[in-house]
């Protein structure tokens, strides 16, 4: 496994990058309400994302199957309910009680920034508020094992402790992390080394035993479903949907380690976690 170091400039203009992502997340907020359609969401968010003189790295990215060639068409993933991830914008309009994750990832100055976020729409139930909560608090807890000196694999074992510890105070309501998809290295391209698991991973034994380094940027984005783990691809060929129809949630951010701790390149200013973690 070859995970590449990040220079100081390279470093400096992913905060760029992910202050951008984060940016398009912030100005998209108003507007993700009852009535408005997923493709509206695209659009605009494209256009903010030109704007800022960066592109949109989802449009057009080639399909995952190398015996697929049907590329992605939009410029953001709109994932709800159901769906799990990589979901295609639409003119299927929002209604009250959806959640919807709306993934961003732009390039700026040819680095990537990338995060995601749910977002509530109206009355939404208090088991997918649940889920959404239970999902954004496993990211933070993930986020918060990244240090030089840890195991890579440390990040997973957390998540899924978290998980665990929630099937157990809610035998009857059990989540489950999805497994076939996980965070990513990042910077001059979208997907880089190393692989970031959320769950601890009995079988990859390079993934385990990478110890992280200062100046590795990577991408921590758990993603949790309501029912079983098991999913689907769509017709579409990338939309991610539950097996058991139950809704799926997912938060992400983009990372950095520093000399002690890592740092948040994504952080909205909603949130208050620090963007400097000393782990």
């Amino acid at each position: 496994m070859s995970v590449i170091i990040k220079t100081e400039d390279q470093i400096e203009k992913m905060r760029v990058a992910g202050r951008l992502a984060a940016q398009v997340l912030e100005m998209i907020e108003p507007f993700v309400v009852a009535g408005v359609t997923t493709q509206e969401l695209n659009d605009r968010c494209h256009e903010f994302t030109l704007a800022n003189d960066a592109l949109s790295a989802p449009l057009f990215y080639p399909s995952y199957d190398e015996n697929d060639d049907t590329a992605f068409q939009k410029s953001i993933c709109t994932s709800i309910n159901s769906v799990v991830c990589h979901g295609v914008p639409s003119e299927r309009p929002l209604v009250d009680g959806d959640i919807i994750n709306l993934d961003i990832t732009v390039i700026k100055d040819g680095l990537h920034g990338d995060t995601s976020k749910m977002f509530l729409i109206g009355e939404v139930s208090p088991r997918d508020k649940q889920l959404c909560r239970i999902s954004q608090e496993a990211l933070y807890e993930g986020l918060r094992q990244v240090k030089p000196g840890t195991r890579l694999s440390r990040i997973g074992e957390i998540i899924e402790k978290k998980i665990k510890s929630h099937n157990k105070a809610n035998p009857t309501r059990k989540y489950s992390i999805v497994e076939e998809y996980c965070g990513h290295g990042i910077g001059e391209k979208f997907h880089e080394e190393p692989q970031v698991l959320h769950y601890k991973s009995r079988f990859n034994e390079s993934n385990q035993n990478l110890v992280l380094k200062e100046g590795m940027c990577f991408t921590i984005e758990p993603m949790i479903n309501a029912g079983k783990k098991h999913n689907h691809v769509a017709d579409d060929h990338w939309t991610v949907l539950t097996k058991d129809n139950k809704n799926s949630a997912q938060w992400e951010h983009t990372i950095v380690v520093t000399k002690d701790g890592c740092e948040i390149m994504t952080l909205r200013d909603e949130e208050t976690i620090p963007r400097i973690l000393k782990n």
